[in-house]
């Protein structure tokens, strides 16, 4: 499968690698060639970063699942930091069951996702109102990407292990933990959204 909103990214690549190739084959254009190869390299590219695999959810209330494919990079207090990479799948599914609460999209800068300033950058919160309490989700923009795309609204009720939403490229997610959780993880460790289990009940 491929994520939800990369469509346009990826037809607008094999668009134009198949108009240069063209170009190149049966007009010898100038630079034609070079820019299919190019853009040929792009399309594959996009087909492996915008991938999103189906994944057997084992959820329950006891515990809580990775929101993010990546490398949990700072643990603060009660809030898990994950940072995804180019090569890890930049869907982000819901850590528990809990309602919308709210959604705030926040302008920033782009300062490197994984730095600690990186708070700065442009985010989205998500607040879910869970039977443990509030637990915030907060998507942050990386250098490259320019994009947060949500998959839910306010209001609306996610299962555990659902999709919520991407981060084109790039970027981190940070999580926090209700009180009544013991978190079982710990920095440098590497997790995968909707199947690594990051908290329990205590």
């Amino acid at each position: 499968m491929l994520a939800k909103g990369s469509f346009p990214w990826i037809i607008t690549s094999i668009t134009v690698s198949v108009i240069s190739s063209l170009a190149y084959l049966l007009y010898k254009v100038p630079y034609t060639g070079e820019l299919a190869l190019l853009t040929i390299s792009v399309t594959v590219f996009f087909l492996l970063f915008f991938r999103d695999p189906e994944r057997e959810i084992k959820g329950h209330d006891s515990h809580m699942l990775s929101p993010a494919d990546g490398k949990i990079v700072d643990i603060r207090g009660r809030k898990i930091c994950i940072f995804m990479n180019f090569q890890n799948v930049h869907v982000n599914r819901a850590p528990i069951n809990g309602k919308v609460q709210t959604i705030e999209h926040k302008k920033g800068g782009y300062i490197p996702a994984f730095c600690k300033d990186s708070h700065r950058n442009e985010r989205s919160h998500i607040l879910i109102e869970t039977e443990h309490g509030i637990v915030e989700v907060i998507q942050i923009a990386g250098t490259v990407t320019r994009r947060i795309v949500s998959y839910v609204t306010e209001g609306e009720y996610m299962q555990q292990g659902q999709r919520f939403g991407m981060i084109r490229f790039g970027s981190r997610v940070d999580v926090t933990i209700p009180e009544n959780f013991e978190i079982i993880t710990k920095k440098g460790d590497r997790v995968f959204a909707g199947e690594t289990v990051i908290a329990r009940i205590r």
